[in-house]
């Protein structure tokens, strides 16, 4: 289906904004899932700081404790190395998690508590190792033996413990969220992408159509200003044609009209003048001039003789002659009248069935042509044909009424009417007899009002196959022919295959 400017418009700008709704919606989304994973990254590298710290200070604790024992049990100061180590780096450890922990207001108290039980820790260890450097073994044993540090000291490993499980459950659910979030931005990518290319693609293809037929009709206004010249050359060509037809019309009109009226004329005034002798002769007989034997010789009247002669011989031929001339003019007037209402017949295209058509005007004439023997055949390759069918019938008539009364006297009449299809969608009927023929110099002639060829043995005033010409005429086609004397004659009639289309030119 053609796309109209204004519809492409209204398309091209439907899928721009569609286009770009996806794109601010991609990009939208985009940015909000970017923000969200952020969030979610931050929360498990808080999670993993605060895990890690945890970790650490309870290890440093538990690495201070364990050089505690070793050195209490075995009194070996080499014992004393990761106390040492451990204890340096509590403090700090023990800032960090508090760092880590202070946007959480809820730790608050926790910590205090774990920086109470941590310095109760550090205070037992070194009190004990104070001691046993003293050599006060068993002093430093009691201490522990008090359980006050080991209270403290799970106190701690409960809080590192609990602290540990929460960063790891953050930790998962912050993974969990990043991956959901990585799914929904592939998946709006993947959904976007598709819209976009959707959107790309439809506008692709509306601009390349439009285009296309932008191309189609440059190129079919190129070629319609290259076949300009040829159309309007054709297009002179058939006005001068039918001008110069008018033309001959209107001499072979007055021609064969002023001929009658010659006649008319001249019988007219043989008329007039027979009268006169009549009237001279009816006055010389009133006034006894005029004798019985035929007139004195010295008189001027007319004799009876005379008298006689125009009244029973010339004057009946002479109305005779008239009369004759007037039903001549008559009858061309008459035919000027049946082809000028002919051209201005209101034509009805219609799909006709042209073998059958064809068949029907054949079956008219088919007793004529058999009672001599002869025999009509039809080859008809053209099923269809749009054309307006009175006009059609008519011309398939006149040719075939002319074929039987113009047929050869020594030899059986054949018929034969072939259709088929030429280019520039048009069809070309044949109507071919083996008739009597029509001379060379008639080709044309016969075409023409009033105008007959060869031996006129058959009454008609030669109007037929100028009416036919008319009627082709009128339908878009032309007629020709194509005969040679004593052997035959083809009638060619060539048809545009739908008249619709020569009757929508002619109102351009």
């Amino acid at each position: 289906m053609p796309i109209s400017s204004s519809a492409f418009v209204r398309t091209t700008t439907l899928l721009l904004i569609v286009g770009f709704l996806a794109l601010a919606g991609i990009l939208g989304t985009t940015i909000w899932l970017v923000e969200r994973s952020q969030v979610y990254f931050n929360e498990v590298v808080e999670a993993r700081d605060a895990r890690t710290t945890t970790v650490d200070l309870r290890t440093a604790l538990q690495d201070a404790e364990t050089g505690q024992r070793g050195f209490i049990i075995t009194g070996e100061e080499s014992y004393l190395e990761p106390y040492q180590a451990a204890t340096d780096t509590i403090d700090a450890r023990l800032a960090d998690l508090e760092r880590v922990l202070l946007p959480y207001p809820q730790a608050a108290e926790p910590m205090a508590k774990l920086r109470d039980d941590i310095a109760l820790k550090l205070a037992e260890m070194a009190q004990t190792v104070d001691l046993m450097r003293a050599g006060q073994r068993e002093a430093a044993t009691a201490v522990v033996q008090t359980d006050a540090g080991k209270a403290a000291m799970d106190r701690s490993r409960q809080f590192f413990d609990a602290l540990i499980r929460a960063a790891d459950e953050r930790l998962t659910t912050g993974v969990a969220d990043q991956r959901a979030a990585t799914t929904a931005l592939r998946w709006v990518t993947v959904i976007g992408a598709f819209v976009i290319f959707v959107v790309v693609g439809g506008a692709a293809w509306t601009v390349l159509t439009y285009t296309r037929e932008i191309a189609a009709a440059r190129r079919e206004i190129e070629a319609a200003k290259e076949n300009l010249e040829d159309r309007v050359s054709e297009r002179t060509a058939d006005l001068g044609r039918a001008n110069e037809e008018i033309q001959r019309f209107a001499y072979i009109v007055t021609h064969d009209l002023r001929a009658p009226l010659v006649n008319i004329m001249g019988f007219t005034s043989e008329l007039e003048t027979n009268v006169g002798i009549l009237s001279a002769y009816m006055a010389a007989a009133q006034a006894g001039e005029c004798a019985a034997d035929g007139g004195s010789s010295g008189s001027t009247a007319p004799s009876f003789d005379e008298a006689r002669v125009a009244a029973t011989e010339d004057l009946p031929e002479a109305i005779g002659f008239i009369r004759a001339a007037t039903r001549k003019m008559d009858g061309l007037i008459n035919a000027i009248l049946k082809i000028s209402r002919e051209g201005r017949r209101q034509l009805k295209p219609e799909s006709l069935d042209l073998p059958e058509l064809i068949g029907t005007s054949a079956d008219a004439i088919h007793h004529q042509v058999a009672d001599n023997g002869g025999a009509i055949s039809a080859d008809i390759a053209v099923p269809h044909l749009v054309s307006d069918k009175l006009s059609l019938e008519q011309v398939l008539g006149n040719l075939l009424d002319n074929a039987v009364k113009y047929r050869h006297p020594q030899r059986p009449l054949e018929v034969a009417i072939t259709a088929s299809h030429v280019p520039g969608n048009r069809v070309k009927i044949a109507v071919k007899d083996n008739g009597r023929g029509i001379a060379n110099t008639d080709h044309e002639r016969v075409f023409e009002l009033f105008r007959r060829s060869g031996v006129q043995s058959q009454p008609g005033e030669g109007i037929g196959l100028a009416h036919v010409r008319t009627m082709v005429r009128s339908l878009g086609g032309d007629i020709t022919l194509a005969s040679e004397l004593g052997v035959g004659t083809t009638f060619f009639i060539d048809l545009p295959r739908d008249l619709r289309s020569h009757l929508g030119s002619q109102g351009k």
